[in-house]
């Protein structure tokens, strides 16, 4: 059986990928062909200093001329050299990193794969403020509006409505729109990647879903939205108050918690998972999946970095 690849951009240059990734290798074996997008001297340095002994091959980024397989790690080099005039250039290898991105990206409208991984990257200096995540980074780049972040493990997952925004402005960018096209996104992904209909919790925005101001959002825009979802066949409820939906009688009702901002719920989730979570993009015409961690630059050379997310990463790209 023919396996799609793995387009895989390592992410910044000052982080514990390599560490993850030559441990990953070790740990387990991938039918699908791993493609890295790097710089070939920066993958030998790293390998060199981790001690990976395993074969790789350059190839050319019209990677469908090439017959690539798995017995190898296929790499399309990438010049590391910063070119000053370009607008993406600073000292945080932005430059570097957005021709990695933009190699896997034209690969993926040429269709020749739908799996794509991309390491750990420091968002805000590769970002610049342009964008507020990877997430709508990629976003924009495919002119897709309507995408979600889901925080996957098979025993539970969350989806922040707002991701990077600062708390002061998390009431005003919260809608019945937004939540409905947030539960129905969530819905369709789950039947058409893992085949059956989530059951999704909804998380109020104030504590206890009460509030002592006249407005209160979980009565006048929450809890509509979860009726006009449910009304169109999306097993949703709520809402339900933050600091007790997570608890373990209540969280093994759910598939899904869907949460109005980004800490909401993705610190609980990480707080019992650790990093035995990947974090995928949903609305995409293509499989986006990034570890569940970002590039940790206290760990590095200390090796000791615990590999699951990304070998957990790339088993969900194998599989699909």
């Amino acid at each position: 059986m023919h396996h799609k690849p793995i387009l895989i951009v390592p992410g910044q240059i000052n982080s514990i990928f390599f560490e993850i990734f030559f441990k990953s290798l070790k740990k387990k074996k991938f039918r699908s062909p791993l493609v890295l997008i790097c710089s070939i001297e920066i993958f030998k340095a790293s390998a060199k200093k981790y001690k990976f002994k395993g074969n790789y091959r350059i190839v050319t980024s019209k990677i469908n001329t090439v017959k690539l397989h798995n017995k190898a790690i296929n790499i399309i080099d990438v010049d590391f050299k910063e070119n000053k005039n370009n607008r993406y250039y600073n000292k945080f290898n932005s430059d570097y990193l957005f021709r990695c991105f933009s190699i896997a990206f034209e690969i993926i409208e040429n269709k020749f794969t739908h799996k794509f991984l991309n390491g750990p990257i420091n968002k805000k200096n590769f970002l610049n403020k342009r964008y507020l995540g990877i997430t709508e980074f990629i976003s924009s780049r495919f002119k897709k509006k309507n995408t979600g972040m889901l925080i996957y493990n098979k025993n539970l997952s969350v989806c922040p409505l707002t991701t990077h925004l600062p708390v002061k402005l998390i009431s005003k960018n919260i809608s019945k729109k937004l939540i409905h096209n947030k539960l129905k996104m969530i819905n369709d992904f789950y039947l058409k990647i893992f085949k059956f209909k989530p059951k999704i919790a909804v998380v109020g925005l104030n504590p206890h879903c009460e509030s002592i101001l006249k407005y209160n959002e979980d009565e006048k825009i929450v809890a509509p939205a979860i009726r006009f979802s449910k009304k169109n066949n999306i097993l949703a409820s709520g809402p339900y108050s933050a600091d007790t939906i997570f608890l373990k009688q209540n969280r093994k009702k759910f598939n899904v918690i869907l949460g109005m901002y980004h800490d909401q719920v993705l610190t609980p989730l990480k707080t019992l998972f650790e990093y035995d979570a990947i974090n995928l993009t949903m609305g995409l015409s293509f499989l986006r999946v990034s570890p569940d961690h970002g590039p940790n630059e206290k760990m590095i050379n200390k090796k000791i970095s615990n590999p699951i997310s990304l070998i957990k990463s790339l088993e969900f790209l194998d599989k699909n």
